[in-house]
């Protein structure tokens, strides 16, 4: 599978782009290149061709889970000379109003899973974690099998479970 964004440059029409969320309009609009020139994030985009609009973007960087925080079923799996787990975050995900509900939000998701598994293979990752922005955004990372953290608003996907995906 290839994948169907691109790092964001300079070129992407920002200005535009409204989700419904303030929050993840203005780290779009004001922070992202920042976040990328400091190797904070990367941020990836999904440009509609024909319009040159942004449909949507994601954000992934390295991460680290606690030990403890993990399922006492992954635990027993592990040694215990980890007190962090190595994991990548996948920081934001959001659609521009104009195109949400056509599907988007899920091939967004499926190519940063794509693009998390890949980069595994060169830097150990252990999970995908995801910190959802609110209820909504919890439900549509629980449908592709994201699980909560014990005592963290987080959830997690194990990357064993994405590399089935991608083989």
């Amino acid at each position: 599978m290839a994948q169907i964004s691109e790092p964001l440059r300079s070129s992407h029409k920002r200005a535009g782009f409204s989700c419904g969320n303030e929050m993840l309009d203005n780290y779009l609009h004001k922070q992202a290149n920042q976040d990328i020139k400091r190797k904070l994030a990367a941020c990836f985009v999904l440009n509609d061709i024909e319009t040159n609009l942004l449909k949507g973007y994601y954000t992934l960087s390295n991460a680290g889970i606690p030990f403890d925080l993990l399922p006492s079923t992954i635990q027993k799996k592990l040694s215990l000379s980890y007190s962090s787990i190595p994991a990548t975050l996948l920081g934001r995900l959001a659609i521009d109003k104009r195109f949400q509900g056509n599907g988007i939000g899920k091939l967004l998701l499926i190519d940063a899973l794509k693009r998390s598994h890949d980069i595994s293979k060169s830097i150990a990752s252990f999970v995908v974690i995801v910190d959802p922005i609110d209820k909504p955004a919890e439900n549509f990372y629980a449908q592709y099998g994201f699980i909560k953290l014990p005592d963290s608003g987080k959830m997690f996907l194990p990357m064993r479970t994405v590399s089935q995906l991608f083989g």
